[in-house]
């Protein structure tokens, strides 16, 4: 969740008086570290993941299922147990926006080794046995995107009501501040978000239209003016900062060993964002009720825009300086490294002031450009024992304005006086029931990585195509029904490694919309013949070639068959497998309204199949989650 300072946060009227000296010092700090590092050459590959989890309590005798608002005394327990009494532990636990979430990362980095890939399961594994070691009776850790009945009454234990009242922190008619994480920086967040805008933020979600749905479906607010002017027809209304970040996610970081190839992997890997967006859809439910897209991305960017009136350009500048495009959690604007430049053809809102200092200071156009991207925004939190900070060796107020750029990928220098190195951070996975899936996912953007490195490809389109396939990925069923744009030629000057790669372009033309083509997620994934070879395909030659013991080849096949599964339709993605869940309830009454027994049970079947004490066939294939040895680490075994 970034940059988790201690001290006495500002409100935002005292944040925002300090925003521009945030700003300068910032840039100073980036400079220093820039200037530290910027020829720092053969860094090793090291990569790491980030698993975020919910904390569930089940009532077996009156069929429902709540969050539980105890987040914090939880990682207090894993911390003291693990870390604080060996820093070797082989998990970290970190807090989370929602006070019901924690987030699990491996103690250590992975390596460049294969081997690595055999490991990334057990840790996650170790990860969850840990946490529910130190959980109550009847209660579970969940690797669930988004809680279906999140904002709803009484979803949280101990029940909390919203208090929707000037005081609170997000005035929300139906997500309680109580259920926000105790550390000042989360409810500092929300409220200056929300003071920043000028109103609460506005989520509109498409609601799914069952047979029996109201057409239209509309809801009131009598007494709240506000969300009576903000909700839509047909849409699931939401007003706060926690129905977005109060949804977990799944992220990995690598360290290049450059900060050209950082640059290079930055931009490959922003291209593929919306496609494994799409195949890891794991969200379809909202404030109870089925909604018509499968992702969070859009929900999370709505939920901390924080942009003015005038900013989003529905008045007249006078207050702001910029129109801004975009809410600061969204998709990136621009590409970094010099082959990506001409394919930005997004217009780039950028403070001049601080690209020329920049340049002026030896950054290049395209490093200078996305800073000064970055810093059009305020920072949101400031605490009181941080504005003046030592800018040669701290980084705060650079990471202030960085980690509040929620971007599908980001690029991250190194902390000062650190032996870490460039790293790029790939953020748009939806997070899956169980280990086995989380791992799949996360093998195969490493693998990928590998595989862009070795071979030299080249995904890169023009960055618009990007974003109009970020808004596609998060559709319903975007993985069956979905056309994305992609490049037909990966393999710069025909790189004759990879089978099905066709020549680069003559002379080094420009790419025109000649060289690439609308394609489902089975022809990105697997390959069609004529087309496109496949990126799974891709994989397996590069496998081939590289020395694999046999297991780890074994776990590496099983990952990227699920991968392949999901992609061809063969296997569902946990959104379509939640849908057809709640579609063949017995309660389902057809109306896009789920109950909390319906939700209980849902919930229920998902803890069963991320503990392994049942299969499903659907989402992970006949027996493939089973072929180790089963763990059973629930402590809510119910008949029911």
């Amino acid at each position: 969740m970034g940059l988790l300072s201690q001290g006495s946060p500002l409100s935002w009227e005292e944040t925002r008086r300090h925003a521009d000296h945030v700003r300068r010092h910032g840039i100073l700090q980036f400079l220093h570290i820039y200037h530290a590092v910027k020829d720092r050459q053969k860094d090793v590959l090291k990569w790491g993941d980030e698993v975020e989890y919910m904390l569930v309590s089940f009532d077996h005798e009156n069929k429902k299922v709540q969050l539980i608002l105890n987040g914090e005394d939880v990682l207090e327990t894993l911390q003291e147990k693990g870390e604080r009494t060996n820093p070797n532990h082989p998990t970290l636990w970190r807090p989370e926006y929602g006070s019901y979430m924690i987030e699990g990362t491996p103690g250590q980095p992975y390596g460049g080794t294969m081997s690595e890939f055999n490991t990334v399961e057990d840790n996650m594994r170790k990860r969850r046995q840990e946490a529910t070691s130190v959980l109550e009776e009847n209660q579970a850790l969940c690797t669930i995107t988004s809680f279906p009945r999140l904002g709803c009454p009484g979803f949280t234990l101990p029940v909390y009501k919203p208090n929707p009242v000037e005081g609170g922190a997000s005035k929300s008619l139906f997500f309680p501040d109580e259920a926000i994480n105790k550390h000042p920086r989360f409810s500092t967040l929300t409220r200056n978000i929300r003071h920043r805008r000028g109103e609460k933020v506005v989520i509109n979600v498409p609601i799914f239209k069952d047979k029996n749905t109201a057409s239209p479906f509309i809801e009131t607010f009598p007494e709240d003016d506000e969300a009576a002017r903000a909700s839509k027809p047909d849409h699931i209304y939401m007003d706060a900062m926690g129905f977005g970040m109060g949804n977990c996610c799944l992220q990995v970081t690598f360290q290049a060993c450059s900060i050209s190839e950082a640059s290079y992997l930055y931009d490959q890997l922003a291209t593929i964002c919306p496609i494994v967006m799409a195949l890891s859809a794991a969200s379809p439910f909202y404030r109870g009720y089925v909604s018509d897209i499968d992702c969070r991305w859009g929900v999370i960017s709505a939920s901390v825009d924080d942009r003015t009136r005038e900013e989003r350009g529905l008045e007249p500048l006078k207050n702001n300086n910029y129109r801004i495009s975009k809410s600061r959690y969204d998709s990136i604007d621009s590409y970094l490294s010099k082959c990506g430049e001409k394919y930005n053809d997004i217009d780039l809102t950028i403070d001049k002031g601080v690209y020329e200092q920049l340049v002026q200071n030896g950054i290049d156009h395209l490093l200078a450009q996305h800073v000064a991207h970055l810093f059009i925004r305020d920072p949101l939190t400031l605490f009181k024992e941080k504005i003046d900070l030592d800018d040669a060796n701290e980084s705060d107020h650079f990471e202030n304005i960085q980690s509040t750029n929620w971007q599908t990928m980001r690029f991250k220098p190194p902390p000062p006086h650190s032996d870490i190195g460039w790293r790029v951070e790939f953020r748009p996975m939806e997070v899956q029931l169980t280990d086995f899936e989380n791992s799949a996912y996360v093998v195969f953007v490493v693998l990928l990585t590998r595989v862009i490195l070795s071979y030299k490809l080249d995904f890169l389109i023009p960055l618009s195509k990007v974003d109009e396939n970020m808004k596609v990925a998060q559709k319903r069923d975007a993985v069956l029904q979905g056309m994305f744009y992609f490049r037909k030629d990966i393999c710069k000057g025909g790189n004759t490694v990879v089978d099905g790669c066709g020549k680069a372009p003559a002379g080094g033309a420009d790419l025109s919309s000649e060289e690439y083509a609308l394609m489902s997620i089975d022809t990105i994934i697997n390959g069609k013949e004529g087309v496109f070879p496949g990126l799974i395909p891709i994989l397996n030659s590069y496998l081939e070639n590289m020395e694999v013991d046999v297991d780890t080849r074994c776990s590496i096949m099983n990952y990227l068959k699920l991968i392949k599964k999901r992609a061809s339709g063969e296997l569902m993605t946990v959104a379509r497998w939640m849908r057809e869940f709640i579609a063949n309830h017995p309660d389902y009454k057809q109306d896009s309204v789920i109950t909390d027994e319906m939700n209980y049970n849902l919930i229920l079947k998902c803890n069963q199949i991320a503990n392994e004490l049942c299969e499903c066939p659907e989402l992970l294939g006949s027996g493939s989650a089973f072929r180790k040895v089963r763990y059973s680490g629930s402590k809510t075994d119910s008949s029911s």
